[in-house]
């Protein structure tokens, strides 16, 4: 049966086991359930474990973008700022190349207004902050990245949007049970694509 794995962050927790059910019997769906992808330095760590682990993938899709933008108080810049970022998207595609796998990288998903919500991962920050406009400003980079990588990109961002609250929850930046189920659905579309 093809592997496919699911890299990425607390967004990509709440749509993975919705994923699994999607694609049930058509390929093995593959994430670590306990951890946090955060920002894409620790995703590029979290992806070696799975591949020292599982071995060879046939598609991986996977997304990174808040933890990347969050500041963090004290500090008083983002974690990575963009040029930090696509460093280490670059780094996890060469990766993802060398593990032979195809890459679906997915879009960060909007916020409705600037704040910041609590983290609900169990990682200890203190809080994540976010702003639509950091959002925008990192998937176009990203998206330039992957363009002209020819890798294909599925828009959460577009397909949240179509919501009038974004299927945002109480804390304002991750999803409604509909949001994660609609997100899943999306990502499936684009595996079946990538192993057809």
């Amino acid at each position: 049966m093809k592997k496919v794995l699911l890299l990425g962050d607390s967004i990509r927790m709440g749509y993975q086991d919705y994923v699994r059910q999607e694609l049930a019997g058509e390929c093995d769906v593959l994430y670590d359930a306990e951890d946090n992808g955060r920002f894409a330095a620790y995703t590029l760590w979290q992806a070696n474990q799975m591949f020292k682990k599982y071995g060879a993938f046939d598609v991986v899709h996977w997304n990174n973008g808040y933890w990347d933008m969050n500041i963090e108080a004290p500090m008083h810049t983002p974690m990575h700022p963009v040029d930090e970022y696509l460093h280490f998207l670059r780094r996890i595609i060469g990766e993802i190349r060398h593990n032979g796998a195809k890459i679906i990288f997915a879009t960060t998903t909007p916020v409705l207004s600037h704040g910041s919500a609590a983290d609900n991962t169990g990682t200890g920050a203190q809080g994540i902050a976010y702003d639509d406009a950091w959002v925008r400003q990192y998937n176009e980079a990203a998206r330039q990245l992957m363009d002209a990588e020819h890798i294909p990109v599925n828009d959460l961002y577009a397909l949240c949007k179509e919501d009038a609250g974004y299927y945002k929850c109480e804390d304002k930046l991750h999803l409604t049970p509909e949001g994660y189920r609609r997100c899943a659905a999306q990502a499936a579309a684009y595996i079946r694509q990538a192993l057809a």
